[in-house]
C-alpha cells in the first residue's frame, strides 16, 4: 500500500513539473540542408500554443525570439501542430549555427522552469576560394590569366572562408608535384614556370566541401614593355582612376570658383531708374498746396 501511495506521489509530482523539450539534429549538418527543430512536453496537458523559439546572439550576447515574421529570420517557418511546435530551416548557413531553445510564455510557470536546455546547431560550410598576390590589396584579387616578366617574383596566397580551417595544395597542370601549402612561390620565374596552376581545399570532416581555383601563369620576355605585365596593367588602372578623380576634384574646383566670383560681380549700387522722379510744385504732378518753397516734396 505504501509503495502505490510512493508511485502515485512521485507522478503527481512529474505531471505537475513537466520537463519542455527541443528536439533537432545533434549532429553537425552541410550548408543548404533542411533542419527541423520541434519544441514539446513530456506531457499532454500543457498548452503549446504558449512556447516559442529562441536562439542565441552571439553579437547582441543574449535570447531573441523568433517570429515566423520576424525580418531576421525571415526563411524559417513555424508550424503548430496539437501537441509541437515546429521550426523549420528550409536551407541551413553559417548564419543560422548558435544554441536554440524553447521557451513557455505561460503565467504559472517561471524561469528557470520556463525554457528547456539549448539545442546547439552546428553548420559546415566552405566559400569560394579567394586569391591575392604577395604585395597587393585583397580586395584586387587575382585575375584568371597572370602575366609576368621573367626574373619576377609570384608569390599567390589561396584562402576560404570555413567552418574548420580546411587543408591547401598547390599543384602544376603536367606535373606530378604537390605543394601542401595555401602559398604558392616562383623565385626568379622562367620560362619553364609558366602554365596552370590549380589551388585545391580540402575540408577536413566533410570530402564534398572541397573547392578548387586556377590560374594561367605566363612568364613574358625580360624585355616585354612593362604595360603588358599584369603589374603594368594594375599600374594603368590605378593611374587612369586616379587621374579622373583629379579631373573632377579640378573641375569642381573651378566651377565653384567661377561661381563665387560671378556671384560677387552681380551685386552693385541700386540701379538709378529705379528711383522716384522729384516733384515740384509748379510741376503738373504736383498737389495743391499753400506752401511756397521750392523744394521737393520727395
Amino acid at each position: 500500500m505504501k509503495v502505490l501511495l510512493v508511485v502515485a506521489a512521485v507522478a503527481l509530482i512529474q505531471s505537475s513539473y513537466a520537463a519542455l523539450l527541443i528536439k533537432g539534429p545533434t549532429e553537425p549538418v552541410l550548408e543548404g540542408d533542411l533542419v527541423t527543430l520541434e519544441c514539446l512536453y513530456t506531457d499532454s496537458e500543457h498548452n503549446i500554443s504558449e512556447v516559442h523559439f529562441e536562439v542565441f546572439s552571439k553579437y547582441m550576447q543574449g535570447w531573441r525570439s523568433i517570429w515566423e515574421r520576424s525580418w531576421c529570420y525571415y526563411s524559417m517557418q513555424i508550424e503548430q501542430l496539437s501537441d509541437r511546435l515546429v521550426l523549420l530551416i528550409p536551407r541551413a548557413g553559417r548564419y543560422y549555427e548558435g544554441p536554440y531553445r524553447c521557451v513557455s510564455d505561460a503565467d504559472n510557470v517561471t524561469a528557470p522552469d520556463n525554457s528547456s536546455q539549448p539545442l546547439v546547431i552546428k553548420v559546415h560550410y566552405m566559400g569560394e576560394l579567394s586569391l591575392t598576390r604577395e604585395g597587393y590589396t585583397s580586395y584586387l584579387g587575382v585575375s584568371q590569366e597572370l602575366k609576368v616578366r621573367a626574373g619576377d617574383d609570384v608569390v599567390v596566397k589561396c584562402s576560404a572562408s570555413s567552418s574548420e580551417q580546411p587543408s591547401f595544395y598547390w599543384q602544376k597542370e603536367g606535373d606530378d608535384w604537390i605543394l601542401p601549402s595555401s602559398t604558392l612561390t616562383l623565385r626568379k620565374v622562367s620560362p619553364m614556370n609558366g602554365g596552370q596552376y590549380t589551388c585545391m581545399a580540402e575540408h577536413p570532416s566533410v570530402e564534398s566541401l572541397n573547392k578548387k581555383r586556377t590560374i594561367s601563369i605566363t612568364v613574358l620576355p625580360e624585355d616585354a614593355p612593362w604595360y603588358e605585365s599584369s603589374n603594368g596593367r594594375l599600374t594603368l588602372m590605378t593611374s587612369a582612376a586616379a587621374a579622373a578623380l583629379l579631373v573632377l576634384i579640378l573641375s569642381m574646383s573651378v566651377f565653384l570658383c567661377f561661381r563665387a566670383k560671378q556671384t560677387k560681380t552681380s551685386k552693385g549700387p541700386i540701379d538709378d531708374k529705379s528711383q522716384k522722379k522729384p516733384i515740384y510744385k509748379s510741376s503738373v504732378e504736383s498737389l495743391p498746396s499753400t506752401c511756397g518753397d521750392k523744394q521737393p516734396l520727395v
